[in-house]
């Protein structure tokens, strides 16, 4: 949910300030651009070194900063403007009351004042000074007004006593935001299931049987679908594509067996699934443990068939599921895909053909027909996979709204 989001963290004079450093590190670690502004004081809790390391941005903490002997003035509605959300942890009494009142006496209330985007705040402060009456007034002033407030918690504080007031952990703030993200959206709460790329079967210790697909469409499947608010596993194949798969429960498999597997247990709880994987059809019937030497002899591999994922599910799915398939065919295709969508109890199947040019295996693009059990039929232009997959998303959602 925040890959991609623009976060200005702002940090102000309080022990809970050495949190930053890890808040920082989790919110890249969900894909967010992330820019640091400091209060003057809560330079003495954390270096604004640390903060610019890790966030590989400047950090600032005032008006007009020295480049090079120059004074160079740093435009906080600039930084306003930019954020797509605001986050300021710790956010001390004093800071908490001055964006109360309006006053703007450092660096980061000016960013706050000309902030336009959604803001969070984190409290952080001793028990007396949180249970103050004036500090909870400040607390409601400030939601009223649509700050969102991320609570304190109960534990140990800086002067011993224990009580509430702690700032919330960096973890707890992370979810607490993707949360309040997900509020509204149409997968919200739903548990989504997706595979993709290939599956490789082993023939000896350094050679398999596979294909040629990468995972690109699975991948932007499930990154849509975390965009729409769900909870997503991911069970990908061996691939080489270094996907961002940031805010994904990825499952990496080898086998259509391993794949199996995975599958099968994510599918128990999942509303939505959809495979997407090409899963090898055949698989050695013995393995050796050895490389096999090359002769000059014929070599003859004798082949089974693998386990049949989709049908498996499809065996399973309870009436309130929505199980999506995946065909890629190279002659009457309708025909085929038609009858895998009945035979093995589909809500959708998605209709790939190599015939188109851009379209299927390693490309950024894709051209799918989309078939519903109940008959309809969208078919799409060559587009970007990532366009695919909203189309694909808003055809299922919009048939079962």
């Amino acid at each position: 949910m925040l890959r991609g989001k623009k976060i200005l963290l702002g940090i102000s004079a309080s022990i809970a300030a050495y949190k930053a450093a890890f808040l920082v590190r989790l919110l890249i670690k969900e894909g967010a651009e992330v820019k640091v502004i400091m209060t003057p004081a809560s330079t003495s809790f954390v270096t604004p070194l640390t903060l610019s390391t890790l966030s590989k941005n400047p950090v600032h903490s005032e008006f007009v900063q020295d480049d090079d002997d120059n004074a160079v003035w740093t435009n906080h509605v600039e930084l306003g403007l930019w954020a797509d959300l605001m986050l300021i942890a710790p956010a001390t009494s004093n800071t908490l009351a001055k964006m109360v009142s309006g006053a703007c006496d450092n660096f980061l209330l000016a960013c706050y004042m000309s902030a336009k985007c959604p803001v969070y705040f984190a409290p952080a402060m001793d028990l007396d000074m949180f249970n103050n009456q004036a500090t909870r007034t400040n607390l409601e002033t400030l939601t009223s007004r649509g700050n969102i407030l991320i609570e304190a918690e109960f534990g140990e504080l800086a002067s011993g006593l224990i009580g509430p007031g702690r700032m919330a952990e960096p973890e707890h703030i992370v979810a607490f935001i993707i949360r309040e993200l997900k509020k509204g959206l149409p997968l919200e709460g739903k548990k989504v299931l997706i595979n993709a790329g290939p599956t490789f079967e082993r023939i000896d210790a350094v050679r398999f049987i596979g294909n040629f697909s990468t995972g690109k469409m699975g991948v932007a499947l499930a990154q849509t679908a975390m965009k729409l608010g769900a909870e997503v596993t991911l069970v990908l194949g061996p691939t080489q594509i270094p996907f961002e798969l940031n805010g994904l429960e990825v499952v990496r498999i080898e086998s259509a067996e391993e794949m199996m597997t995975a599958c099968g247990i994510a599918f128990e709880n999942a509303d939505f699934t959809i495979l997407s994987a090409a899963v090898a059809d055949y698989k050695p019937a013995k393995v050796s443990t050895e490389k096999i030497k090359k002769s000059a002899n014929a070599l003859q591999i004798e082949l089974e068939p693998t386990v049949d994922i989709l049908a498996n599910l499809g065996k399973h799915k309870k009436e309130n599921q929505i199980l999506v398939g995946f065909a890629l065919e190279t002659n009457d295709e309708l025909n085929y895909a038609k009858d895998k969508l009945k035979r093995k109890n589909l809500d959708f199947i998605v209709l790939n053909s190599l015939r188109e040019k851009g379209a299927g295996f390693g490309h950024d693009t894709n051209k799918v027909s989309v078939l519903a059990k109940d008959g309809g039929q969208f078919d799409s232009e060559l587009l970007p996979k990532e366009e695919i997959a909203s189309a694909i998303w808003n055809i299922i959602l919009n048939t079962h709204a």
